[in-house]
């Protein structure tokens, strides 16, 4: 128990100076990239946006970056984790760095956070070493359990505008404009109510830009986030480009599928209502129609007797 003692302060000490010396490494990367910049004669206002960061969210992204770089993690591991990042709709060039780091952190301070409340608390009755080894899986599992809802958040942001933007890109297509003049003006008309959209067409619009193929655009644009209306928006705009075929027809039934996947999704919600008020009904209602039909007749026994 006394090397327990001694053990996890000399451990605290390691990573806050690896921290240290990480953000150290960090502002220095950021000063050469910002000289780098200035004799490019960019312009200061376009510094990445790490450099706005609060210091404890740079400690943490120079911490993860440290293991990243430190060959603890292969490659395979680390581009699983960067494109689960991407799939959660997070792009930031610090996600990785932060996600790691915090997992690290996590990873730590939760089993001694822990002990800490078991003992302050008198929990006597388990263990220190599950205690402790119950922490360690939360802190460790907590970060891709955060990250897994952010997901299916962004999914359903996606799914819920991809249909008004399929509208637009028509209207696009009908006015004459080509495929990435239309993906990015139907980025910039739906910023403001489905911004996932606007972020996953105005990376498609960007890739096609700087001169990736358009096969290969079209196909990430539905592999970054693993949704299938995304997948098969790709593949049509893929065979409409490559058979000929009319983009507005093509777009017109995608959006049409689309809506009625959306209305056949909300008839399953209202379907399941029944069952879902079925245990309420039990619970709070029955008692009470019972009381009311009975308690005169049992007021009127008790007098009885």
């Amino acid at each position: 128990m006394n090397a327990l003692y001694i053990g996890v302060p000399a451990f605290f000490l390691v990573v806050s100076v690896i921290a240290f010396l990480m953000l150290k490494l960090v502002i220095e990367e950021e000063k050469l990239a910002r000289r780098i910049g200035r004799a490019a004669g960019i312009s200061a206002l376009a510094d990445d946006k790490s450099t706005l960061q609060p210091l404890h969210i740079r400690v943490v992204t120079g911490l993860g970056f440290a293991v990243a770089r430190s060959g603890l993690l292969s490659t395979r591991t680390l581009a699983e984790l960067h494109h689960t990042l991407r799939m959660a709709g997070i792009r930031d060039q610090g996600a990785l760095g932060f996600f790691v780091g915090a997992k690290l952190l996590t990873l730590i301070v939760l089993p001694c956070v822990t002990l800490g409340f078991a003992r302050l608390s008198g929990m006597v009755e388990l263990p220190e070493l599950v205690l402790a080894c119950g922490g360690a899986v939360v802190g460790l599992l907590a970060p891709d359990m955060i990250i897994q809802r952010r997901r299916k958040r962004f999914i359903k942001r996606v799914e819920a505008g991809l249909a008004d933007a399929l509208d637009l890109m028509v209207i696009c297509a009908d006015a004459g404009l080509s495929l990435e003049a239309g993906l990015v003006r139907v980025a910039q008309e739906v910023r403001q109510s489905h911004d996932a959209v606007s972020q996953e067409l105005t990376i498609t619009a960007n890739e096609m830009r700087i001169g990736t193929n358009i096969r290969d655009a079209l196909t990430a644009l539905g592999a970054r986030t693993g949704l299938d209306s995304l997948k098969r928006l790709g593949s049509t705009l893929i065979q409409t480009i490559q058979y000929g075929t009319p983009l507005t027809q093509a777009l017109r039934i995608l959006s049409a599928e689309l809506r009625q996947e959306q209305l056949t999704r909300f008839e399953e919600r209202a379907a399941r209502l029944p069952v879902l008020l079925t245990v309420p009904m039990i619970v709070f209602i029955l008692p009470c129609v019972f009381l009311v039909v009975g308690g005169p007749a049992i007021l009127k026994v008790m007098a009885v007797f």
